[in-house]
C-alpha cells in the first residue's frame, strides 16, 4: 500500500471514529471538560421531572398567507414541566403552557394586532396549552405525543411528531432532552377568524432540564 493510499485510510478512520464519538454525546474541541453534549437515544436523559429550558426553546407557527406563501410566528413566552422515564413511556407527562399575547412578527405593528380581540384575543384567552395523554416510542430518536391542545378556551386532540435533537448528562449536574417537534392544528377547531382555512403547522424545538 502506498503512502498516499495508507494516508487516506487513516484519515477516513479518524473520522469516522470522531463522528462516532459525537453521535454517542463526546463533545468537539473547545467545549469544557464539565459539559456532556448530548447523544442521540433518549436513553441517555435520566428518568425525573425536567423542565422547559426557555432559553433554548422556540415555538413557532406556520401560516397560509393567503395562498401566496408562509407567514411564520414566533410565540417568546413558553413553559412545561416534563415527567420523563425512558425505560416506560407510558409513565411520561407533558403540559406545556404558551401565551398568546407574546407573539412576534417581522411586519410592523401587526403582532399587537394579531393578539387582539379578531386573532388570538389574549385578554380573554392568554394561554395556549398542551397537555399530553401519550407518549409512544419508535425508535431510539423519534416517537409520538399524543395530547389535548388548547386555543381559544377550545380544545381538540393532537398528535405532535417527536425527533431527537440530544439527550444526555447535560452540565451543572442537570441532565438535558432535546427534540424536534410538529404537529398541524385545524383552525375551525379553535374557532379561529373564517380568514384561516388552512392547516396551521405549528414547530417546536425544546430543551429540557432535570430539576429532580
Amino acid at each position: 500500500m502506498s503512502l498516499i493510499r495508507k494516508a487516506l485510510l487513516g484519515f477516513a478512520l479518524s473520522v469516522a471514529a470522531s463522528g462516532a464519538a459525537l453521535a454517542q454525546g463526546a463533545c468537539p474541541p473547545g467545549v469544557p471538560a464539565q459539559v456532556f453534549c448530548g447523544g442521540k437515544n433518549f436513553a441517555d436523559a435520566a428518568a425525573g421531572s425536567y423542565k422547559l429550558d426557555t432559553a433554548h426553546t422556540g415555538v413557532v407557527a406556520r401560516v397560509s398567507h393567503i395562498g401566496y406563501s408562509y407567514s411564520v410566528f414566533r410565540f417568546g413566552d413558553a413553559t412545561g414541566q416534563l415527567a420523563w422515564d425512558p425505560a416506560d413511556p407510558a409513565r411520561n407527562k407533558l403540559a406545556v403552557t404558551v401565551k398568546t399575547a407574546s407573539i412576534e412578527t417581522p411586519v410592523q405593528n401587526f403582532a399587537a394586532q394579531l393578539a387582539g380581540d379578531g386573532f388570538l384575543n389574549s385578554k380573554a384567552f392568554p394561554d395556549a396549552t398542551f397537555v399530553s395523554t401519550a407518549f409512544r416510542k419508535i425508535d431510539p430518536t423519534h416517537g409520538k405525543v399524543e395530547g389535548r391542545f388548547t386555543l381559544l378556551g377550545k380544545t381538540a386532540p393532537v398528535v405532535f411528531d417527536v425527533e431527537l435533537v440530544g439527550a444526555g448528562k447535560g452540565f451543572g449536574g442537570h441532565p438535558r432532552l432535546g427534540v424536534h417537534a410538529t404537529a398541524t392544528i385545524k383552525p375551525q377547531d379553535f374557532g379561529m377568524a373564517p380568514m384561516f382555512v388552512d392547516p396551521i403547522a405549528l414547530e417546536i424545538d425544546a430543551e429540557f432540564e432535570h430539576v429532580s
